[in-house]
């Protein structure tokens, strides 16, 4: 069996004068909310074999406030490929990645929420109608797959077993705070 979470970044500040997209930072609810996630995580026992990100400035600090919240580090290794990459781009990526029981992917939207619709089929599961709704920023999706390796992973095989948006763990991260 093999297990794939993915990790949207935490919300980031448009009203940061950056120059490019890539280098815009978290604004500050975006912060609070990759620590709580963190902090889920440790209550959750959940570890992570191997971390793949995106080397964007909101994900980078995304990763450090979910291990401000953790306790410790996740170890990430960044990839610029996953910069905004397509599902199935993703697929690829994650098929190609050297393989472990459980790996994490933090990135973007609409990448991370299209992989995870393509991987999972079973429109009836109220977890992945929650996702098909909304994909939102540092929400936390956990698919689970029969398969022996990662480059096993095929379309329509996985379960959706975790779908965890940060208003679900404090109403001061919702969308109307």
């Amino acid at each position: 069996m093999r297990t794939l979470s993915l990790l949207r970044h935490a919300k980031s500040s448009w009203d940061d004068p950056v120059q490019r997209d890539f280098d815009r930072p978290l604004n500050a609810r975006g912060r609070r909310a990759a620590v709580r996630m963190g902090r889920y995580l440790r209550d959750e026992g959940l570890a992570f074999d191997s971390v793949l990100a995106s080397p964007a400035v909101r994900v980078r600090e995304t990763i450090e406030g979910v291990e401000e919240g953790l306790g410790r580090s996740l170890g990430a290794a960044h990839d610029r490929r996953i910069y905004m990459a397509s599902a199935a781009s993703l697929l690829d990526l994650v098929q190609s990645t050297p393989d472990v029981p459980h790996l994490l992917l933090v990135g973007h939207n609409p990448g991370l929420e299209d992989l995870a619709l393509l991987l999972t089929t079973d429109d009836s599961d109220p977890l992945r109608q929650a996702l098909g709704e909304k994909y939102p920023t540092a929400a936390l999706a956990t698919l689970e797959f029969a398969a022996g390796s990662l480059a096993g992973l095929r379309e329509g095989q996985g379960r959706l077993v975790r779908f965890v948006r940060p208003r679900d763990l404090d109403p001061e991260l919702g969308p109307d705070a």
